[in-house]
């Protein structure tokens, strides 16, 4: 099953008749006569959908769903009303109350269906990114910095742009946004850059032929398809009669679909409900990023973890092995540390160990894996290297701790350190050696070069050493 719908109506036969034709569509069937019996059952179970009739409900079904959108609950259940409209203006209380869409009886089946699909790709997406956000909340990563609000940015793709002057102008007054109008052909040459597109309005309302209908699918298609683009919401406007265009179009990833005969409020209503989805999807794709990020990285030196560390050295042991190419493992660690925050206090020792870190992103290559695994531990891998090449390479690292003592802010003299490494070789036998025994192999070396006097390295070659 692919979803549970609520319908709404009070006439029995269009409640019967629906529910058929959702069931033939494998969607799971509620069917209430009044907007009291809904909502008993939307409290009882939830539904992913809500279909109801706005001719029979009257003024009622404002209410109804201004109560829904209100309820955290419920506020991202899609719901699309259905009536008989004498005029567009008909249809705007509707979309000001929070509807998603308003469709115009007789309903093309097609139609439809395409828009519950649409709407229900939608909210799945916004219920996993929302998931995703307050997981991220529950461990405690915090959401990135809000960037200062920007007016939204719509492109109209218009096959007669000249013509279009009246209508863009109107849209941009009625939207607040900022508004540029393109040939279709134009739309994908644009350079993407700081100034990008929130909503795409593609005018399909002259469209005519299955030429003109191609274009505008491989159109939509195309946005949604590359990176800076896929993103933006689309709305596309169709012409009367265009059931099957705004079908299709909705199937291939546009978000929305306006017949003709709209009018400019109910357009630009639905323009900034669009926009204002977009934005909280950016806003939770960001705060899911940042809590990405926020897992793998140590908050103190900005370098990676122990979490991202292991499986990164699994993947590099894997393709070591395929590639018959050594690497190296460096267990890294401050020699007397517990000096250093028993006499300068820990904020001192915290900037310490930033400085250390710079010190470890300086010496070491873009490709090599520089991770914090402990409190003043250190761990490096250093793929496609040699024997030869890892020693030189801690060598030099001990050499330039020694001999640059770190100027600490608040500090009357620079802070002297040393290092002690222990370093793991791999081998490059197909029979690779698990990674757990590399580390600790690493671990014993750096126990050698500690008890050898510090300020050392001491070298495992292989499983025996």
């Amino acid at each position: 099953m692919t979803g549970r719908i609520l319908i709404i109506d009070s006439v029995a036969t269009n409640r019967i008749v629906l529910k058929v034709k959702l069931l033939d569509a494998q969607y799971r069937v509620s069917a209430c006569a009044s907007l009291t019996e809904a909502g008993n059952s939307i409290a009882q179970d939830k539904p992913d959908l809500i279909l109801m009739d706005l001719t029979t409900a009257g003024a009622d079904s404002t209410g109804f769903c201004r109560a829904l959108r209100a309820d955290p609950a419920t506020a991202d259940i899609p719901i699309v009303g259905m009536g008989y409209f004498a005029t567009p203006q008909d249809r705007v209380p509707a979309f000001q109350a929070g509807i998603d869409d308003a469709l115009g009886k007789p309903i093309p089946d097609s139609l439809m269906l395409a828009r519950i699909r649409s709407l229900m790709r939608s909210s799945d997406v916004a219920r996993e990114m929302r998931l995703r956000e307050d997981t991220s909340r529950a461990l405690g990563f915090a959401e990135p910095a809000a960037d200062f609000a920007r007016p939204a940015r719509i492109v109209l793709a218009s096959g007669q742009v000249a013509a279009s002057l009246a209508f863009r102008t109107q849209l941009a007054d009625a939207t607040g946004a900022r508004l540029c109008a393109l040939a279709p052909a134009l739309v994908l040459t644009e350079t993407p850059g700081a100034d990008p597109t929130d909503l795409f309005v593609i005018d399909a309302r002259v469209a005519t032929g299955k030429d003109a209908n191609a274009q505008v699918f491989e159109l939509i298609a195309n946005l949604r398809s590359r990176t800076e683009t896929r993103h933006a919401a689309q709305m596309v406007l169709i012409p009367d009669g265009g059931a099957e265009l705004g079908a299709m179009a909705l199937d291939l990833g546009a978000n929305d679909v306006v017949s003709a005969g709209a009018s400019l409020q109910e357009i630009a209503l639905r323009c900034r409900a669009l926009i204002a989805r977009k934005s909280l999807l950016d806003r939770m794709r960001a705060t899911v990023e940042t809590g990405m990020l926020a897992a793998v990285t140590d908050p103190l030196t900005g370098l990676f973890n122990r979490r991202y560390a292991l499986p990164h050295l699994s993947a590099m042991a894997d393709r070591a092995a395929q590639t018959q190419r050594d690497f190296a493992i460096m267990a890294v660690d401050i020699d007397h540390f517990k000096r250093i925050n028993d006499r300068h206090g820990h904020p001192v020792g915290d900037l310490v160990l930033i400085a250390v870190a710079q010190a470890l992103r300086d010496n070491f290559r873009a490709m090599d894996l520089i991770a914090r695994i402990g409190g003043e531990e250190f761990l490096i891998a250093m793929p496609d290297t040699s024997v030869a090449q890892a020693q030189i390479a801690a060598e030099r690292l001990c050499r330039d701790i020694r001999n640059a003592p770190f100027v600490i802010p608040g500090v009357d003299a620079p802070i002297r350190l040393t290092l002690s490494i222990g370093v793991a070789m791999s081998g490059s036998s197909v029979d690779a050696e698990p990674v757990d025994h590399l580390l600790n192999r690493a671990d014993i070396a750096l126990y050698a070069a500690k008890s050898a006097g510090r300020n050392t390295v001491e070298i495992s070659q292989t499983r025996a050493a």
